[in-house]
């Protein structure tokens, strides 16, 4: 049984991860960067978005990094046992999604072209995908010397106690509660409400009834295979409207503002979660650095 592996893509994946807060809790899976994790951007903002909470939590690359750092020290171990072991491709910096990516709704950069679907995966995360397809399908004696029957054991936890000692895997539960609680304290915010109020009339003239970006882009219409034309029609309104209102500047402004009041009621949980994290990150890196 292999470990959950990171998630690398997906907008709308990372947007109904942010809506419903849940993440993985282990080095072994990706938090979802908007929850998952996560994991930064919004260019509906022209920017980059980081928001305070990201810093406890780890984006795809640092999950990425201890993931390949353990491949390094599981493969002696698994060559003790007379077994090959393949590291996982790496993924490119630029395939990466970025944390917050459709956070608030369908990123206007990609909305016209895939609606509210996701783009398609670049290549090399293609590659990594398909690898950990790869391994799922190994033979059952090479999983359980890899993984153990739980999927914590074997040479993962040899590789794992030879990377960090006795130090917990992260603990991602602090963030994957307040990241929904703030996402959804700052929705209902004044200036949100009124951001949104901007943006839904103006999808109104269009002849869409929405209450916010977050509502348009997780309409259940859209669970299709590809983007059906009324879903880029509204895609596109979406974006025009974002643009005009200013929501979505409006709404990280405002969620920067709840996270850092949730951060400081929870700095000694916070404190310690990225504590971990933080060891973890650094004795993957020494690994790879070697």
């Amino acid at each position: 049984m292999p470990p959950s592996r990171a998630r690398t893509t997906t907008a709308l994946a990372l947007l109904l991860l942010a809506a419903t807060a849940c993440t993985a809790g282990e080095p072994g899976s990706a938090p979802a960067p908007g929850t998952a994790a996560p994991s930064p951007a919004a260019r509906q903002t022209g920017q980059r978005l980081r928001l305070p909470l990201d810093a406890y939590v780890s984006d795809v690359a640092e999950t990425h990094a201890v993931e390949d750092a353990q491949d390094v020290l599981m493969r002696p171990c698994m060559n003790a046992l007379g077994l090959e072991w393949k590291p996982l491709p790496r993924v490119d910096a630029r395939d990466l999604a970025p944390w917050n990516l459709g956070r608030y709704g369908a990123d206007a950069a990609d909305a016209v072209r895939h609606g509210y679907h996701s783009p398609p995966d670049p290549p090399s995360v293609v590659r990594r995908d398909r690898a950990w397809d790869e391994r799922d399908a190994l033979p059952d004696r090479v999983l359980r010397a890899a993984y153990g029957p739980t999927g914590r054991g074997g040479c993962l936890e040899v590789a794992r106690r030879r990377l960090v000692g006795d130090t917990a895997p992260p603990d991602y539960g602090a963030y994957n509660q307040l990241t929904g609680t703030a996402l959804e304290t700052s929705r209902r915010t004044p200036e949100v409400r009124a951001a949104a109020g901007r943006w839904s009339a103006c999808m109104a003239e269009a002849g869409f009834d929405y209450p916010d970006p977050l509502a348009a882009a997780t309409d259940e219409r859209w669970r299709t295979p590809e983007p059906t034309p009324a879903e880029r029609a509204t895609a596109r309104a979406d974006a025009a409207c974002q643009r005009t209102s200013g929501v979505m500047a409006v709404w990280a402004a405002a969620e920067t503002r709840v996270q850092h009041g949730l951060i400081r009621r929870n700095a000694d949980r916070l404190r310690e979660a990225k504590a971990r994290k933080d060891r973890w990150l650094a004795a993957a890196r020494r690994v790879l650095d070697r």
